[in-house]
């Protein structure tokens, strides 16, 4: 691939980033279209798969991606098997560079300032929306509209949602999903709440109090478990507030439209001043795990299902759907109760509409700016038309790889053997299932990129493999949901994110552990250092 010169305007946010989000993880280095040269590959050839002439003689021989953990098929757990079938049935040879979730924004940051760029990358909206005009992505228009899967669509908004003055440049294969609040029913059994009487931030913080003050892990110790753990008080990317919505109410703590279009800053408002003070008595109460202020969403996770529940909480507020299954196999795995009630968004949470449902994560491919799509159009046929060709390739990114993650042959395993959560799975020839998970004998895989619950087009085979609880979760959260504001996107925005973000992170770390006056913080730490360029922002945001 042609290196394309970074501009000032993104190398400048890329630094900011680093200094902002702290991320740790190193990206593996990328030889981005270093290899799309050379023998005619069969790019698309696949059934379902669609090509332009013009794409055709591009002589496309490997697509280098770059992913967070929304890619379930990890290295440990049937990566290459699943990377062989993909390149056997489109006939390119793909790598994958799979970087760190938590630290995703910062790794994708370092990767770029290199100016070592991959074919294709998936974006958060936020992210997307601070790319889009850097002129780095390609707009993929023309090749979006011209898609076989066109057809097939069942869910257009939400690409048509995502066009910048009419151009698309990121494709998003499923609809955003959400969080919805988690509470273990052995928990409120053990304290004596029944949970339809949680119903408003009163209660739902007697709720909190309950699980740290009394014992309700059984243990014999009263004050050592904590009511909630969160991954982080406030999150560096859309829609922020996600895991605490209870706390953060109606406040967003971000740039946003008001009902007049108008954009405005939601972070210095009354609202957040509230929302902070609310986590701060948490804090000081016992009523939050301390460890929130940093905590990754893995860490949360593995506190939250860890086989030792002390130190742990009775509440975790994370994604919908397929997460409601995996949390609770988790739970069974580690011998902890598994029953969880789905709580319903409090009272004030639901003035607001409910939880929150996220911009849909995008697929986008660099642009390398020589003046001729072929290499682009080459890339999105190859992977991104094939990604919803309702078939071979759309199931090895919804299931994974066959007679790896899934299969259609006669078999019968047995998961947890020897204990009480024994349970044996028989399936007769031709019926499709999942199989147990390549790095957990115990647990049976549930899916890999793509969740079939939110793909705009679905699958065309009769695959199907969504459990109950996962078919649950989603209704619930559709049911209790409403869109997240739309991401802001200037020249001024994309430059200072990163110095946006580390002011805000230290108001919230000087109320909430430090104790410090929430309307002192907000003015110095915020708005003396990043006011006049909020200020910037909203200037070119509104003009």
């Amino acid at each position: 691939m042609k290196k394309k010169v970074l501009s000032l305007l993104l190398a400048s946010a890329m630094v900011v980033s680093l200094a902002a989000c702290g991320g740790s993880e190193e990206p593996a280095s990328s030889n981005a279209g270093s290899s799309n040269s050379g023998t005619e590959s069969n790019a698309g050839s696949s059934d379902n798969a669609g090509s332009s002439d013009a794409a055709e003689e591009f002589k496309l021989e490997k697509v280098t991606m770059v992913v967070n953990g929304t890619l379930t098929a990890t290295v440990d757990n049937g990566q290459a098997d699943f990377e062989k079938q993909w390149e056997d049935a489109v006939g390119v040879d793909l790598e994958i560079k799979q970087l760190d979730h938590s630290g995703y924004v910062d790794a994708v940051g370092r990767l770029f300032a290199s100016q070592d760029y991959p074919d294709v990358i998936i974006m958060s909206a936020d992210m997307y929306a601070q790319y889009a005009p850097t002129g780095l992505l390609w707009d993929m228009t023309e090749a979006y509209e011209n898609a076989d899967f066109q057809e097939r669509m069942t869910l257009p908004a939400i690409n048509e949602a995502l066009k910048k003055d009419g151009k698309l440049y990121g494709f998003a294969p499923t609809y955003g999903n959400g969080c919805v609040t988690y509470v273990k029913k052995a928990w409120l059994d053990a304290v004596g709440i029944d949970a339809s009487t949680v119903t408003d931030y009163d209660s739902y913080y007697a709720m909190l109090k309950a699980f740290h003050d009394g014992d309700p892990d059984g243990n014999g110790t009263n004050g050592d478990t904590y009511g909630v753990v969160a991954a982080g008080f406030l999150g560096n990317e859309a829609p922020y507030i996600n895991y605490l919505p209870e706390f953060w109410q109606d406040a967003y703590p971000a740039i946003l439209q008001d009902a007049n279009g108008v954009w405005y800053d939601g972070f210095n408002t009354q609202e957040t001043k509230d929302a902070l003070l609310r986590i701060r008595q948490a804090y000081v109460d016992g009523a939050i795990d301390p460890e929130s202020l940093t905590a990754s969403t893995k860490i949360a996770r593995e506190k939250w299902f860890s086989n030792d529940q002390t130190g742990s909480s009775g509440v975790f507020t994370y994604w919908a759907g397929s997460w409601y299954q995996t949390l609770t196999d988790n739970l069974i795995k580690n011998e902890v109760n598994e029953e969880l009630v789905q709580l319903p968004p409090i009272a004030e949470v639901a003035e607001i509409g409910g939880y929150l449902n996220r911009e849909a994560p995008v697929w986008v491919i660099i642009d390398d700016g020589d003046g001729d799509n072929t290499r682009e159009q080459a890339v999105f046929d190859a992977f991104i038309e094939t990604m919803m060709d309702g078939d071979v390739v759309q199931t090895l990114w919804t299931y994974g790889a066959e007679d790896v993650h899934w299969s259609t042959k006669a078999e019968e395993f047995v998961t947890n053997p020897g204990t009480d959560k024994e349970k044996t799975y028989s399936y007769e020839e031709g019926k499709f299932h999942l199989k147990q998970s390549p790095n957990d004998p115990n647990s049976v895989w549930k899916k890999n990129h793509l969740d079939p619950a939110l793909v705009i087009s679905p699958l065309t085979n009769g695959f199907k493999a969504t459990g109950d609880l996962a078919d649950a979760g989603n209704k619930f959260f559709t049911e209790n949901c409403i869109d997240a504001p739309l991401s802001p996107a200037s020249e001024t925005y994309t430059n200072s994110t990163g110095d946006i973000y580390d002011a805000k992170m230290q108001v919230v770390t000087q109320v909430v552990k430090e104790g410090m006056d929430v309307d002192t913080a907000m003015q110095t730490l915020y708005v003396d250092v990043v006011g006049a360029t909020i200020e910037q922002c909203l200037a070119e945001l509104n003009g």
